[in-house]
């Protein structure tokens, strides 16, 4: 699997000023191997595009072409003599997305798009690995999938491509249906509906419209996979039959198109067996948790639906492993012995640190050792955040755990509610919250480490992974 980045050109001079109506300055012919919107990344040969955020792109094109840049794509001409080939255009994200449309009806590529409340970023990567077994399959790096990411990967993917799998993201309401229509995509996923960005949405039926809402962007004869055991699954279905959809239900109850039969949880991995379109199979989750079972079939109902089998899917769900940030475990040598770090600190929210907790629940720790978990706060949870929070106290307490340490004001409501006897910390910040660990972990502990990726609880993983090296 690739993120469009080839040897051989991606765009040419010419291909991309009749794909945005622009004009060329400076140079008539160039190639572009790759695309970027950040300098500090641009590898040589990228077409720079300079867009306007917190800064304004157009102050890094000197640095873009100093670092290898092909050409730039600006919407006014620098004062003086221009550092390289330009691409002159009326507005730099527009053209982007005219980059990604004319990439789009350029390849044959089936395309997938995934949005979700929780798990969209997994259930693309093991998706696109899946697909990767049978063709070129292009998609989203890390979680591109904001009004820059989404048709910046459009206008990354190959010519090329046999498959193209992209994650649509949301902070408002309204976001997701345009990003949606540019991807135009033959299969819309939908992983789960849960309580993220209550503070800008208000409740869950106000989440589950807005991703309902990707299904609006389906190509003709599209099809839309959704959870059918997912708060407000009524609304995700009539979503899709508005859309004129194929609906693809996945879940646990009798008579769904893809279905879990049944679950083993491990510390480890899990065991599932499955029933996709009427086709039983058992394998292995080389993760463990129950997410990863409702992922999972997610994963093997767009595979089975795009290629007409789910063997890739199930070899990637078994060659699957917890890689850091996401639930991964690494021994620690520390100043008092060595412990098991658990960095599930991508991020969170009630759904996914429950289940985290479930997980911590199962692991095999020394006898001597204790069940350590370090919580930075769930953001943009709204006015019940604090109810969310303090709900924690018995799912920490069902999965036996022996101290918490806790960051950020929000978690002080779970504080509160925790007994006295598993209060370790608590801390303003997770930087603040740093000492209180290292000085704490013991020969024979193992620690989970979670937090919403604004309460930067990845600096406490961090930290303490740093520890091995001293």
């Amino acid at each position: 699997m690739h993120d469009g980045r080839l040897s051989q050109a991606l765009w040419t001079a010419e291909d991309a000023a009749e794909a945005i109506a622009g004009r060329l300055v400076g140079a008539d012919s160039w190639i572009a191997t790759g695309l970027s919107i950040d300098s500090r990344s641009l590898q040589p040969g990228d077409l720079f595009i300079s867009l306007q955020d917190v800064r304004d792109g157009h102050e890094f094109v000197a640095d873009a072409f100093a670092r290898g840049a092909s050409a730039a794509l600006v919407s006014r001409l620098p004062e003086g003599e221009s550092p390289g080939p330009l691409l002159l255009g009326e507005d730099t994200l527009q053209a982007l997305r005219d980059l990604g449309q004319a990439a789009r009806a350029r390849c044959p590529a089936k395309r997938v798009a995934i949005t979700g409340s929780v798990g969209k970023t997994s259930v693309k990567d093991v998706l696109g690995a899946a697909l990767a077994r049978l063709g070129p399959t292009h998609a989203a790096v890390k979680s591109f999938n904001n009004h820059f990411g989404v048709p910046l990967t459009l206008a990354r993917m190959p010519q090329a491509s046999a498959f193209g799998v992209f994650e649509i993201g949301m902070n408002h309401r309204h976001e997701i249906a345009p990003l949606a229509k540019l991807v135009a995509p033959d299969l819309a996923l939908i992983t789960l509906i849960a309580p993220v960005h209550l503070e800008a949405l208000g409740d869950l039926a106000n989440i589950a419209r807005e991703k309902g809402d990707i299904f609006s962007g389906l190509a003709p004869g599209g099809a839309a996979c959704l959870p059918a055991d997912s708060p407000h699954a009524d609304l995700l279905q009539e979503a899709a039959r508005q859309a004129g959809a194929q609906i693809i239900r996945f879940g646990r109850e009798p008579g769904l198109e893809a279905r879990l039969l049944a679950f083993e949880a491990g510390p480890e991995s899990s065991i599932c067996e499955v029933e996709i379109f009427g086709k039983r199979a058992r394998f292995s989750i080389g993760a463990p948790g129950m997410p990863w079972a409702h992922n999972g079939l997610a994963v093997l109902a767009a595979c089975a639906w795009l290629t007409g089998s789910m063997e890739p899917g199930i070899a990637a769900l078994e060659a699957l492993a917890p890689t850091p940030g996401r639930g991964q475990a690494q021994p620690i040598l520390g100043p008092n012995g060595a412990f098991v770090l658990v960095d599930d600190s991508y991020n969170a929210s009630p759904v996914s640190i429950g289940a985290a907790l479930e997980t911590l629940a199962l692991r095999q720790i020394a006898p001597h050792g204790r069940r350590i978990v370090a919580l930075g706060d769930m953001l943009e949870l709204g006015p019940e955040a604090a109810a969310h929070h303090r709900a924690l106290a018995p799912k920490i307490a069902r999965a036996k755990v022996d101290l918490v340490f806790a960051a950020g004001p929000l978690m002080q409501a779970l504080w509160e509610e925790l007994p006295l006897s598993v209060r370790g910390a608590h801390a303003p910040d997770a930087e603040a919250l740093i000492p209180h660990l290292v000085g704490e972990l013991r020969d024979g502990d193992m620690i989970l480490i979670k937090g919403s990726n604004g309460s930067r609880m990845y600096r406490v993983a961090a930290a303490l992974a740093q520890l091995a090296a001293h």
